[in-house]
């Protein structure tokens, strides 16, 4: 397994991923966000790739000095073998790259799948943001 940062080329290979393992519902709260992260910084986005396939993509942001894990999303066929982990160490390396101040973890009913994972990271209820709207990648613009 591979984890890099995204690739323009994985313009279409992440959408179908994100369609693949997230709900219909969260797949179209998150597409807008991942465009404008995109827009933004794309070295926030990271991917994780195995024998030339997307399998894992996770979404990050610094706002005011504040990295953010806002969406993780791995292939349902290769959960459970590390990929979100290996996913958020990586981000994690990027955040610490740019010296941001503390790291939260968006707190929304899309990431409740995820948590038991940020919570065998070491994030506990103090590090989930619940109330994110004015978080910059959630502005509508």
């Amino acid at each position: 397994m591979n984890i890099r940062s995204f690739q323009l080329s994985d313009a279409n290979g992440v959408t179908e991923l994100l369609a693949a393992a997230l709900s219909e519902d969260c797949f179209e709260n998150t597409m807008g966000p991942f465009a404008r992260q995109l827009s933004w910084d794309s070295d926030l986005i990271m991917v994780a790739e195995q024998d030339g396939e997307l399998i894992g993509a996770l979404i990050g942001t610094i706002d005011q000095n504040h990295g953010c894990i806002y969406r993780i999303a791995v292939h349902p066929d290769f959960r459970r073998q590390g990929v979100g982990k290996a996913l958020v160490k990586a981000l994690e390396q990027r955040f610490q790259q740019r010296k941001v101040r503390g790291v939260w973890v968006a707190g929304d009913e899309h990431n409740k799948a995820a948590m038991p994972l940020y919570e065998a990271m070491g994030y506990g209820a103090s590090q989930v943001m619940k109330a994110f709207q004015n978080l910059s990648i959630l502005a509508h613009s």
